[in-house]
């Protein structure tokens, strides 16, 4: 048995001419079998693969953040720290190109607390940057997975921001059809009412009818939105009733009206406006891009890179005229 462990552990070490720390073993057929038990009992755990949380291959950020930590990593482990801009979102504004490719390992141990390499998945990769992605409808898959990643934040650090980043067309898919109940909007809502952190809320694609509540339910002052993003809110969509009884469709049908008015009201609150006001563009569906849902309320800044500053740059006519040695002559 000794014989068999320490002709394993010498098949894992590396081969060399020069060094050979222990001479060559010759084994028996029990030890020859114990060994292959061996080997493919290794090969199966490192091509174990790890269980991804539901995502959408189409995400157009998911496929640009994967595209950057494969080919550059470094970007992603070496980020400059600036608390004005919510975290990885340089690497739509800044690409790098390089001579050679980049090549990234696998984590084998990972530790949030020290991080050295990066985390064995993408949504882990994201968590470490203490973001949650929401970049699919919410049924109750994306809501049970963004609930936990909430509480493990505010458990990890809970004075550190949490920042969620939005790509969602709420309970319902973009052609309109439901695919989830009002709940479960209002469930992230509630968790993020709970939360001690302060929650920075981003607009990278598209924050439709819940998805933009949750976008305006931002901590005040830190709710973003992307130059060329869209928000929307409208009233939430009775389920298909299919065959049911009519009293049960009745039902159904005060239900959503209940919701639509918990909606109307939460929306009134995070926005400024007043019931009245939300209740009126509500009743068909109401689009907002990135400055009329800053005028309205749902968001505080778009995050347009340098826009600030060359606003800044700009001065008067006059003072360009002066500056210019230019005499401005009033006409009578």
């Amino acid at each position: 048995m000794a014989s068999c462990v320490q002709a394993s552990m010498n098949s894992l070490l590396p081969r060399s001419s020069s060094f050979s720390p222990h001479p060559p073993l010759s084994l028996n057929s029990s030890g020859r079998r114990n060994l292959k038990t061996f080997r493919y009992a290794f090969r199966a755990k490192a091509s174990a693969k790890i269980p991804m949380p539901p995502m959408n291959p189409k995400d157009p950020f998911l496929s640009t953040l994967a595209s950057i930590a494969a080919n550059s990593p470094e970007r992603l482990l070496n980020r400059p720290v600036n608390a004005d801009v919510p975290p990885y979102l340089d690497i739509f504004d800044s690409p790098q190109l390089m001579s050679s490719p980049a090549q990234v390992e696998r984590s084998v141990a990972y530790n949030e607390h020290r991080p050295r390499t990066p985390p064995p998945d993408l949504p882990s990769m994201l968590l470490d940057g203490r973001i949650v992605y929401i970049g699919m409808p919410l049924v109750p898959a994306v809501t049970e997975l963004v609930v936990a990643e909430l509480m493990y934040l505010q458990w990890l650090d809970p004075k550190e921001p949490i920042y969620i980043y939005i790509n969602s067309t709420g309970t319902t898919r973009d052609d309109g059809e439901t695919v989830g109940m009002e709940s479960e909007g209002f469930a992230i809502y509630d968790s993020l009412m709970q939360l001690k952190n302060e929650v920075h809320t981003v607009c990278v694609g598209a924050a439709i009818g819940q998805a933009c509540l949750l976008l305006s339910a931002g901590t005040k002052g830190n709710r973003f939105m992307m130059p060329h993003a869209k928000a929307m809110i409208q009233q939430p969509r009775v389920p298909s009733s299919g065959l049911m009884p009519a009293s049960d469709v009745l039902i159904r049908a005060k239900e959503v009206i209940t919701n639509r008015d918990i909606l109307v009201e939460l929306l009134a609150k995070h926005t400024g406006n007043s019931v009245e006001t939300v209740a009126n563009v509500m009743r068909r569906p109401y689009y907002m891009d990135a400055p009329k849902a800053k005028e309205f309320g749902v968001i505080d800044k778009i995050l347009w890179r340098g826009q600030e500053k060359i606003i800044a740059d700009v001065v008067p006519s006059e003072e360009f005229d002066k500056n210019a040695g230019i005499k401005s002559v009033e006409r009578v």
